[in-house]
């Protein structure tokens, strides 16, 4: 997702009260110095990170995943992941 708008470093610096106020207002901000972008503030995710264990098993019964995807993982990770 790309940023809303783009700030200098000089505005950071100088309203971080007002930018930060912004940024969890939803606001997705580049950070610029001498016009290169050099970093993106955007607000933290309230969405959960991980899912339980019984949450993913439903998931994966209600709507399996193709057959190829554990021959992926395996390939990837090495057969660390058990399967169902």
């Amino acid at each position: 997702m790309s940023p809303d708008r783009e700030i200098p470093q000089r505005e950071l610096r100088n309203e971080i009260t007002e930018v930060l106020r912004q940024v969890a207002a939803g606001q997705r901000l580049r950070v610029t110095v001498r016009g290169r972008p050099v970093a993106d503030l955007v607000p933290v995710s309230e969405a959960r990170r991980f899912v339980s264990r019984s949450d993913f098993e439903r998931i994966i019964v209600d709507d399996p995943l193709d057959p190829g995807f554990v021959d992926d993982v395996h390939a990837a990770v090495g057969s660390t992941v058990d399967e169902l």
